[in-house]
């Protein structure tokens, strides 16, 4: 029997990769959730795939996304919650700001769906013991959370020379994409154990041993040099998986599937100088490869297995 994984996407919209490099027309909520809402949706039809959708609440609450944001769920795919603002700071919160976000994305998504919500990523991989906290709270099954590698600083550095950011604003994203220290995180599932009680974590999957990522937008950065290259690197890190039997929770951006050539205002994201046309020939062969080597679920399918079996998780207390 093949073994499980699962497939996830952040629905980052264009507003909000604006924010977080220090563009002000941010403010204005441009979006190109019409666009790239059908794209993705064929993809995983023709894959016939399921996968959980973590969706911004902001983006729900701004009527003119509605009608787009509705064809997920009626497509048959999880929704997630992905925070209200967007924000990569979102450890810095208070408690009482956390409930808020949460309230007010739940509020949101609850226009574009009935689905209950059951998990949570936080955006730029932010977390804190108050955000795991109000998870338990709020009957959360999961959180997806954490980005095991120790690549973050790296990441975070470029993000950084390729903004335009004040000193404050940089200090507010001083944690983006994780540190040197989440490396070290485990990679196969385990229980947060909090005051309020326990969640599970189901870390996005880096190569087991190497732990570096290989989700769709570090293929894409490779296949700008070598297209052969960067599906050898993707079939390397899913055998490295299977050798070490890590189910992999592998993770989709909306620019997986646009290019500079329909998104032009995003050109200093990498990849961004690739066609869309090209990008989402290049992730259907990927999520081809991903189907054949696995059994492919949404996250919540996913979670609900992992949990039959909570008591034998190991249990970690949060600490950054």
């Amino acid at each position: 029997m093949k073994l499980a994984a699962d497939l996830s996407l952040d629905l980052d919209t264009q507003w909000s990769y604006m924010k977080t490099h220090g563009d002000p027309e941010w403010s204005q909520y441009p979006s190109y959730l019409d666009v790239v809402i059908p794209h993705f949706l064929k993809l995983l039809r023709d894959h016939d795939l399921k996968i959980t959708v973590f969706i911004v609440g902001q983006d729900a609450a701004i009527e003119s996304n509605l009608d787009a944001l509705k064809l997920i769920s009626a497509d048959g795919h999880e929704i997630g919650n992905h925070s209200f603002k967007h924000e990569p700071w979102l450890q810095r919160y208070t408690r009482e700001e956390i409930v808020a976000e949460f309230e007010t994305t739940e509020q949101a998504l609850a226009a574009i769906s009935d689905q209950r919500l059951i998990g949570f990523r936080g955006p730029g991989y932010s977390l804190s013991n108050d955000v795991l906290e109000v998870l338990c709270e709020r009957g959360y099954q999961f959180d997806a959370s954490t980005l095991p590698t120790f690549l973050g600083p790296l990441a975070r550095m470029y993000y950084f020379f390729r903004s335009n950011l004040s000193d404050q604003q940089s200090e507010d994203r001083s944690n983006l994409f994780g540190s040197f220290a989440d490396g070290f995180r485990r990679l196969k599932p385990y229980r947060w154990n909090t005051a309020k009680g326990q969640i599970t974590e189901i870390p996005v999957t880096t190569i087991p041993i190497l732990r570096a990522p290989f989700h769709f937008s570090y293929l894409l950065f490779l296949a700008k040099y070598s297209e052969t290259v960067a599906t050898l690197y993707f079939r390397f890190a899913l055998a490295m998986c299977k050798l070490t039997r890590t189910s992999p929770s592998l993770l989709l951006h909306p620019l997986d599937f646009l290019g500079g050539d329909e998104i032009e205002e995003l050109s200093f994201f990498p990849g961004m100088d690739l066609d869309g046309d090209y990008k989402r020939q290049f992730c259907s062969k990927m999520l081809g490869i991903y189907a054949k080597s696995f059994r492919v679920l949404p996250m919540g399918q996913r979670a609900a297995e992992i949990n039959q079996f909570a008591e034998k998780l190991p249990v970690k207390t949060y600490s950054r």
